[in-house]
């Protein structure tokens, strides 16, 4: 018995495997170089590799397991080898769309980690020759998730991957696969259901059991955990927003970075999206929280007519007096239905940061903002 999905981070599915003691092969295909365009399938194979049966009822396998199939004695074909990405690269002086989309799936597949960069750039090159084919975008954009969460990150990666799986969707809409990607980090509007509620679960179980969980990489967020609901829900703020005058010195040096992703990055009017808020402290800066004062403070000034989940958020400083980690922020905004165009969605925060080690600590604003494409309701 062996499994494959459709994953972006393949340690989620070890601990899934933990959790629920599933003792054989799962193959992760975040590039989903099967091309399904949903799931689950399910396929009964005989020895020889040959496909005997699609989508089988329960009481199929018991039949399938014992009986001999005509040509099962033949010997298996033979487990493929690591392609040469030398050679694949060399092909791609032909430059089509084929060559460089080959060359890009192998290093994204077989590649060592630094190597993310290059095949990111074969990509591009891909959809430089065919920019309308949806397969390219979206796997692009799961290379440009991937180096947004190892040390290679550039700045917008995550954007950037949300704009390539918006695209991809846009061409191939019937695309389940794709659209899971995006409706992962979306809006409840747009949830089918909480993609990774299972792992509070699963840690619960499993320190319950003596076991250590598997460890994440990348902690899901909040948009992750979240349940998809019918209505958009609005939650109004009777307090006054806290520097209605733009009074507290801007964080000019940029003391803390912060990275806003919009998910998905085109909506239609009547929708809504999801903003994602990181904020990183500097590390050429030696920057950090002090958590000696208040907590990280974020106003959402929404246009006129929008609506925001919540106009303010905060972030809880953690138990230490001074840290480094970054912080995750994130809300959501509905669009009324006879909007269209780039609309803007102005934001600020409100944060304590000290400059060094030994440095001066400061209550610090950031102003930032995220655009969005609003197309008209048909």
């Amino acid at each position: 018995m062996v499994g494959i999905i459709q994953e972006q981070h393949a340690d989620r599915t070890r601990l899934f495997m933990q959790w629920k003691q599933m003792d054989w092969p799962i193959l992760v295909d975040s590039l989903n170089l099967l091309e399904v365009s949903k799931v689950p399938i399910t396929l009964l194979i005989d020895e020889s590799g040959i496909v005997r049966k699609i989508r089988p009822q329960f009481s199929d396998l018991e039949t399938f397991l014992e009986q001999t199939f005509e040509g099962s004695a033949q010997p298996p074909p033979r487990k493929p080898s690591r392609p040469d990405l030398n050679q694949l690269k060399t092909a791609t002086q032909s430059d089509t769309a084929e060559s460089w989309l080959s060359y890009a799936d192998s290093i994204a597949t077989w590649g060592e980690s630094d190597q993310i960069d290059s095949a990111i750039e074969a990509y591009r090159q891909a959809l430089r020759i065919e920019a309308d084919k949806g397969v390219i975008h979206f796997r692009l954009g799961v290379a440009y998730r991937k180096r947004y969460d190892s040390p290679q990150r550039q700045e917008n990666d995550f954007q950037k991957a949300v704009e390539h799986w918006t695209k991809a969707l846009q061409i191939d809409p019937n695309q389940y696969i794709w659209r899971r990607r995006i409706q992962q980090y979306g809006p409840r509007l747009d949830k089918p259901y909480s993609f990774y509620d299972w792992i509070r679960q699963a840690r619960k179980d499993l320190h319950s059991r003596g076991e250590v969980p598997e460890r994440l990489s990348v902690e899901p967020g909040g948009a992750e955990f979240a349940f998809p609901t019918q209505s958009f829900e609005s939650t109004q703020v009777s307090e006054q927003q806290p520097d209605p005058q733009g009074r507290i010195l801007r964080d000019r040096r940029r003391l803390i970075q912060v990275e806003t992703t919009i998910v998905p990055s085109e909506i239609t009017a009547g929708e809504s999206a999801r903003v994602h808020i990181v904020f990183r402290p500097n590390p050429s800066l030696k920057a950090h929280w002090n958590n000696e004062v208040d907590d990280l403070e974020l106003w959402i000034n929404p246009p006129a007519n929008w609506s925001v989940d919540s106009q303010t958020k905060s972030i809880a400083n953690p138990t230490q007096e001074v840290s480094q980690e970054l912080r995750k922020v994130d809300f959501e905004v509905y669009s009324p239905e006879n909007t269209q165009g780039l609309v803007t969605v102005p934001i600020y925060a409100l944060y304590f940061v000290c400059e060094d080690i030994d440095g001066t600590c400061l209550y610090r604003r950031q102003d930032m903002a995220v655009s969005m494409r609003v197309n008209p309701r048909q």
